[in-house]
């Protein structure tokens, strides 16, 4: 997975490359043609584009989205006629509203003409059904098509500007270049159906993904657009254009990151639980995004003052310590931790509806009233996008990582096997006595094997006397552990069999991460055991195979297999006999009918770390052990004796 996002991204941002190189000349072309005025109405114009690609950004998203999830050609191309169709309605209905309100607009952002949004909204009509082509490409992977096609925009948006400019039309010919820039782009996305298929998914379905992408979309391009929206309002036209200068710079930042998500998204989209859920997958996309971000950044610090005024213009000149060198690393710094808050919201909305999505929209929002409040240089209103972007990439990680970072990759869902046949109530004190019994000849009770060795190995679970000093022999070496599962927690003897394997897991201790390769269902680390065995450890094999020669002996004692979860529908959790387990799944089948299986349920079960491994619960886990750091078992048990 990683290999494969590497080399996509590596596909797209050399696509990006060269787009953020034409990008680059269109900016410089028009700054020193049309000066600081007509470059900052220039960019004020494209960037209500740019506000409106949110619907088509939407619309590329979903499409993609759904179509990697298909696995028949036909199903893809039955959801790109569906979204394509869709996606002409929607721009028809942008481009009228956009005529409708061309006054206001103009009159808001100071335009000299209010034609110029009307030539700008033919372009909208055919920006939103290019999203949907788009994301038939991207949703098959044509990464070579679609940086192409960015190319191709790009360059018509270049090269029309310089002719329309030398033919005199100056600004009316830029926004008159943009527009035929996005509609020969469209024609010339290519998009090759095969099949015919019905509409595989659901309309309600598609309109909550639809939902969520227009939420995600309407935040980020709020967050990245409205900075120049609110500039040109509330500042001179010659401030505006240095604002609009240090804001390309961002967008070069941001379309390079866009790079990865664009080859991310598909692939996590297209993908199983288990590989998207390996964190070096996200790692990944981070790593680039961080890499390429930073090294422009450092890039702009070092830069001499006088590149930019040879570039963009004498006009362009800012002198003292806030200059424009200054403004542009700032800025870039802020779309930097702005573009790896939306790698992860990105990643998960490629497997599920992210809620981050409106936690990004309510700070656009915050940033909107940030910037009307504080506006006394353009230094501030950079401040304020760089501290609100810092935030929002906490609130967006923190999360993510509880929810992520520590939890095995292969989480089992609730219904994937039938339920547990449970046998029997038993009390606690019978699972801590099985607990005690499978563990007492190790080192942690060589003290005690001889003295209390009656007591463990024939417990009479009648005497509270002996259930209290059992109690606290177990917690001599397992107290933390015991006292993080919850206390409601009922116990019960249950049969399991090879098809109840399917609902069972390994507590992801060091000794099962080398054959399970982040996956520690029992059927995952039984067949990553037969198929690593030379990679094994010769100490860790021979524990297993005497174990398994155990299984061959009639009047072998094998002790208790210990196991919690939430209820007998949900998966469960090994945290004693795995070795047991493990050797009776390779021995036999008819092995596991020789283990005793006690089973503690709890709803509350997934507070416990030792169920469910995330921040929040070894979080709780280093609270208990503080709050019974004063505990003393071995001094309990001798008071007990």
């Amino acid at each position: 997975m990683q290999a494969r996002i590497v080399s996509g991204s590596i596909v797209l941002l050399s696509g990006s490359g060269l787009n953020t190189g034409i990008n680059l000349a269109y900016n410089i072309a028009v700054a020193r043609y049309l000066g600081p005025k007509g470059f900052g109405h220039a960019t004020v114009i494209y960037t209500i584009l740019v506000l409106l690609s949110a619907v088509t950004l939407s619309f590329q998203i979903i499409a993609t989205k759904m179509i990697a999830q298909q696995e028949s050609s036909a199903n893809k191309a039955a959801i790109y006629r569906f979204f394509h169709r869709a996606s002409w309605a929607g721009s028809i209905a942008v481009a009228l509203l956009l005529v409708a309100f061309q006054g206001p607009i103009s009159s808001y952002l100071n335009l000299p003409d209010a034609n110029l949004i009307t030539l700008i909204a033919v372009g909208a009509a055919f920006y939103v059904p290019l999203g949907a082509r788009r994301g038939y490409i991207q949703g098959t992977y044509g990464f070579r098509s679609l940086a192409l096609n960015l190319v191709i925009e790009q360059a018509i948006r270049l090269g029309g500007s310089l002719a329309l400019i030398g033919l005199g039309y100056g600004l009316y010919g830029v926004i008159a270049a943009n527009s035929a820039a996005i509609a020969i782009a469209y024609y010339c996305a290519r998009v090759k159906l095969i099949g015919h298929a019905p509409n595989p998914i659901r309309l309600s379905h598609a309109a909550h993904e639809t939902f969520q992408a227009i939420i995600f979309f309407a935040g980020q391009m709020i967050i990245n657009n409205s900075g120049i929206v609110l500039v040109n309002h509330f500042f001179l036209a010659r401030e505006a254009g240095f604002y609009a200068a240090t804001a390309m710079v961002g967008r070069v930042i941001f379309s390079f990151s866009q790079a990865v998500v664009n080859s991310t998204f598909p692939l996590v989209a297209g993908t199983s639980n288990e590989e998207r859920r390996d964190f070096r997958v996200i790692a990944t996309s981070l790593a680039l995004v961080l890499g390429v971000g930073l090294t422009i950044t450092v890039g702009l610090c070092f830069a001499p003052a006088e590149l930019w005024s040879r570039l963009f213009g004498n006009d362009f000149a800012i002198a003292g310590k806030y200059n424009l060198p200054y403004l542009l690393a700032l800025y870039a710094l802020a779309t930097v931790v702005y573009s790896l808050a939306g790698v992860i919201i990105t990643f998960e909305m490629s497997y599920k509806i992210a809620n981050t999505s409106w936690m990004q929209l309510m700070f656009s929002g915050i940033l909107i009233v940030a910037i009307c409040q504080y506006h006394s240089s353009l230094r501030e209103v950079v401040l304020v996008q760089l501290g609100l972007m810092c935030l929002m990439l906490v609130f967006v990680a923190i999360p993510f990582l509880i929810n992520s970072l520590t939890d095995p990759k292969d989480v089992l869902q609730p219904g994937s096997s039938r339920p547990l046949r449970l046998i029997c109530r038993v009390s606690e004190d019978v699972a801590i006595a099985e607990f005690l019994k499978s563990d007492f000849n190790g080192p942690a009770f060589r003290n005690y094997q001889n003295t209390l060795g009656n007591i463990v190995k024939s417990p009479n679970l009648e005497d509270p006397q002996e259930n209290a000093k059992r109690r606290a022999l177990l917690f001599l070496r397992h107290l933390y552990l015991w006292r993080e599962i919850p206390a409601d927690t009922e116990w019960y003897e249950a049969e399991i069999t090879t098809d109840d394997l399917a609902s069972i897991r390994m507590f992801p201790r060091a000794q099962w991460r080398k054959v399970a390769n982040g996956r520690f269902s029992t059927l995952a680390i039984a067949e990553g055991i037969q198929k690593r065995q030379d990679q094994l450890d010769a100490q860790f094999v021979s524990k297993l195979d005497a174990i398994s020669r155990r299984f061959d002996a009639e009047e072998s004692e094998l002790g208790a297999v210990l196991m919690i979860g939430v209820s007998e529908s949900d998966p469960v959790t090994v945290i004693d006999g795995n070795h047991r387990v493990m050797a009776a799944m390779l021995h036999s089948p008819q092995a596991l009918r020789k283990l005793r299986f006690i089973c503690g349920l709890s709803p509350r079960m997934t507070e416990c770390c030792w169920y469910r491994t995330n921040l929040m619960t070894l979080f709780r886990y280093a609270k208990n052990v503080l709050t019974h750091s004063a505990r003393n078992p071995a001094a309990e048990l001798a008071r007990l004796l």
